[in-house]
């Protein structure tokens, strides 16, 4: 099968979105379909404001019409709402085609931290953006029920994996800190609300890995915690390995593949209630989730890693895959609704 994936988020970016996707396409590579990413790295680009490390695309319909005819996808994924994703949907529904879309990122609660732009309003954009799709992938049960009293139809619950050759217990990191060792993983930046978790009252120390716009002045905000920078692949599974708990004190995210992966080096979790770790670790002793973060911590510390290892077992990018192919085959026919592009 010939399947096109639009998206703005893409290497070198380092984020869950790329994550999926790039785990998503290697899965369906090895299972013999063929896989074309269209991404900012194949238009000219301007870096995003406020946010220069990632480069936004100047990418219009026409070019992406281009692509589509000379790759003649027998279905076509548009993963993102910029302006990648925007020109693969006009283009897609200029020229007939069935698409579906997935839902990521909550950029009503992103932007609203940043800019003084209503919710609601943001909202009524994805309406639109996703509304022309035969169906839209959601990370989490949790998320598909808030969209769907938000108006979004055609949800579909779409897991997520780890790699497990890459996300093991390893050796720990000595990092000459007293513990125990409470640690996140993160891009440094506003909404992913850090300074909830580096402002408790915590005994031992603090570790946060993750580069980002807001690095430099919360290493100078917070002098007492270990900064270590972004780290990938064995490294950072060393990371989590380090970890008496993982701390996860983002409101805003949909999933969070890095609670997998600290549950895949045996770090136990704690966090917010909120719809990624409630789907994640409700209902196990993996975690522990609470209003009171500080209540999470320390709840945390008594965990078992061998549970929070075993649950980790429950995602797999195979069944991310099946979740995916399911969706797309069973959609690929169905006309392209005649919405405004």
């Amino acid at each position: 099968m010939r399947i096109l994936i639009a998206t703005d988020a893409w290497k070198p970016q380092v984020n869950g979105v790329v994550r999926t996707l790039s785990s998503l396409a290697g899965e369906l590579r090895q299972r013999g379909h063929e896989v074309l990413i269209v991404s900012p790295e194949d238009f000219r680009t301007f870096p995003m404001p406020t946010y220069p490390e990632i480069r936004l695309a100047l990418a219009g319909a026409g070019r992406l019409a281009r692509i589509i005819a000379d790759f003649d996808p027998q279905a076509i994924h548009v993963a993102t709402e910029g302006p990648v994703g925007l020109a693969a949907r006009r283009a897609a529904l200029r020229g007939g085609r069935s698409f579906t879309t997935s839902f990521h990122t909550r950029f009503p609660e992103y932007l609203s931290r940043r800019l003084p732009v209503p919710e609601n309003l943001s909202y009524a954009f994805l309406r639109w953006f996703h509304a022309p799709a035969s169906a839209c992938l959601v990370p989490t049960e949790a998320v598909r029920r808030d969209l769907g009293a938000r108006g979004f139809g055609k949800l579909v619950t779409w897991t997520r994996g780890v790699d497990r050759s890459v996300f093991r217990p390893r050796a720990p990191i000595d990092f000459g800190l007293p513990g125990p060792i409470f640690l996140t993983v993160s891009r440094i930046a506003p909404e992913k609300n850090i300074e909830a978790f580096l402002d408790l009252d915590l005994p031992g120390s603090k570790v946060v890995v993750g580069g980002g716009p807001g690095l430099a002045d919360m290493m100078r905000r917070y002098p007492a915690v270990h900064f270590t920078g972004s780290q990938t692949g064995e490294a950072l599974a060393r990371h989590y390995s380090s970890a008496d708990v993982f701390v996860f004190p983002s409101k805003t995210d949909t999933f969070g593949i890095v609670l997998i992966e600290a549950l895949a080096c045996g770090a136990p979790v704690a966090s917010y209630r909120e719809p990624g770790p409630l789907d994640v670790i409700a209902g196990t002793a993996a975690g522990s989730m609470s209003d009171d973060l500080q209540s999470a911590c320390l709840a945390a510390l008594k965990l078992d890693r061998a549970v929070a290892l075993e649950r980790s077992r429950a995602f797999t990018w195979a069944a991310c895959a099946d979740i995916f192919l399911g969706t797309i085959r069973s959609r690929a026919t169905e006309p392209a609704l005649a919405l405004a592009v």
